[in-house]
């Protein structure tokens, strides 16, 4: 069953709450990292985010919505990103970069419960390209939080998805 204008505009929203909050945190987490090339990737996925928020809030524009022009109350520190700050205080990179692999969990779960609705054509195909960028990023920095933990981590055993 097709889902109701104001389902639409919740689900566009949220992921452009998630996209902000993302990009929020990547940008905190590139400032506290010491690595230029961690950094640099960081600051890439930012603007990614930047960029998907975008255009969420133009699709929901373009069906008449009110899109979120900025992300969750309290900014990195929501949806996946609670421990940022803490760990950029402590100066533990393979913290901060855990931590922005613990966002990309959130942001992958937003998109995966978008997707289990019916969208209309248009927003989906948007919302899947975007999901298939976050799936790679997820990939990338998670790969990149193994090799900051010697292979290991302590999350191993949770749910990837």
């Amino acid at each position: 069953m097709a889902l109701e204008m104001d389902e639409i505009y919740g689900t566009l929203n949220g992921l452009i709450e998630t996209c902000q909050d993302g990009e929020q945190g990547f940008r905190e987490a590139a400032e506290g990292t010491h690595n230029s090339q961690t950094r640099q990737i960081f600051l890439e996925y930012a603007q990614q985010r930047s960029r998907f928020a975008s255009e969420l809030q133009i699709l929901s524009t373009e069906i008449g919505g009110r899109p979120k022009k900025s992300g969750s109350v309290s900014g990195a520190l929501h949806r996946g990103w609670m421990n940022l700050r803490k760990a950029i205080a402590g100066n533990d990179e393979g913290a901060i970069i855990a931590e922005a692999e613990r966002g990309e969990d959130a942001a992958v779960e937003a998109y995966s419960k978008a997707l289990a609705q019916d969208l209309p054509a248009d927003i989906r195909e948007v919302v899947d390209r975007q999901y298939r960028q976050v799936l790679e990023a997820h990939e990338r920095i998670r790969a990149m939080e193994l090799r900051a933990h010697g292979g290991r981590t302590s999350d191993l055993d949770r749910d990837s998805y």
